[in-house]
């Protein structure tokens, strides 16, 4: 199976890249930009058909070395 960790920062914290990559689309003449966010995407192959423990070890992984729960909020979609 495959899932796929969407991980960005949280509400209310800065993205110094998405501001510097905003700055530079308005430098280029995209004026009409609002605002840009970046966030990190991760495709992990996992075996198992339990969905549930799947889940579980997804969401070890992301505490353990993905994210940083301060910071970070992250999202999860199980692709199959």
């Amino acid at each position: 199976m495959k899932v796929e960790i969407k991980v960005g920062l949280k509400e209310g914290i800065t993205d110094p890249e998405g501001l510097n990559i905003k700055k530079s689309l308005k430098l280029l003449g995209f004026d009409d930009v609002q605002n840009v966010e970046v966030k990190r995407s991760y495709v992990i192959e996992i075996s198992g058909k339990d969905e549930k423990k799947i889940r579980e070890d997804i969401d070890m992984m992301c505490k353990k070395l993905l994210i940083n729960p301060v910071i970070h909020d992250y999202e999860v979609e199980m692709i199959k």
